[in-house]
């Protein structure tokens, strides 16, 4: 078994099994035993060109490790990159990435990742996913490989050099156009519901916060009290008034 150099580390290879096997030496660890880093393929050439991309991210400061994988780096950045945020921004991407990450591109290794695989498993999901979906799926696997360059686990992020493609067509609007809502406006004014069309269609409020309304939640700003005050005890003689409505976060 000849030794050979790749690049300042002492290393060998040699047939084992079906296949070769190559290994460089990186000295020895506390313990007095020997640190070896180890490659396999089916040829020597394959595993020489495994322990020279090695070498290089040794000497880069890459913590590589062969079987860590792209499932591995979403897994890390769902439980550590997402701490102190909104309970339903991670259940959403913890939703996404189980449905349409980790079960696509998952099992790819993070250091063989390239530009291409993360086009093609993009653009497998055009016809399926919104523009806005794909937008969301790609920034956690751009998010996750970050964090992985962070703690030096691979050398840089190839879901950054890729474009996120346009997905299929949405829902068309359903908003009213401004003649439609002037005509509305128009029609309502013989209703008793007028004033809750008008509120309705210029505040954009929703139908459930709309008729959960009450007087008290109308207010005005009392200038001598120098505070907003519901209507009803402050009238409507004054310039200025707002609206009390809640929604859920």
């Amino acid at each position: 078994m000849a030794k050979i150099m790749i690049g300042k580390y002492e290393g060998s290879i040699y047939e084992e099994g079906d296949g070769w096997t190559g290994a460089i030496s990186l000295g020895f660890a506390s313990n007095g035993k020997r640190k070896r880093l180890k490659r396999k393929g089916k040829t020597k050439t394959e595993v020489r060109d495994k322990l020279i991309k090695a070498a290089k991210e040794l000497e880069a400061g890459v913590k590589t490790l062969a079987n860590y994988t792209v499932a591995d780096a979403v897994e890390d950045w769902l439980t550590k990159g997402l701490k102190g945020r909104d309970a339903g921004t991670v259940t959403t991407n913890r939703i996404l990435a189980d449905k349409h990450v980790i079960p696509l591109i998952g099992k790819a290794k993070l250091t063989e990742l390239r530009a291409d695989d993360v086009d093609e498993w993009l653009d497998g999901l055009r016809d399926k996913l919104s523009t806005r979906t794909l937008q969301s799926i790609h920034a956690i696997l751009k998010r996750s490989i970050r964090q992985a360059q962070a703690r030096d686990r691979v050398t840089r992020n190839v879901a950054e050099l890729v474009t996120t493609p346009k997905g299929k067509t949405g829902r068309p609007s359903k908003a009213l156009t401004l003649p439609q809502a002037m005509a509305v406006l128009d029609a309502a004014k013989s209703s008793r519901l007028h004033a809750y069309v008008v509120l309705s269609l210029m505040a954009g409020i929703r139908t459930e916060e709309a008729r959960a309304l009450q007087w008290n939640h109308v207010v005005a700003w009392d200038e001598e009290a120098d505070a907003w005050r519901p209507v009803g005890e402050a009238g409507f003689d004054h310039d200025r008034f707002a609206l009390y409505v809640w929604r859920s976060v």
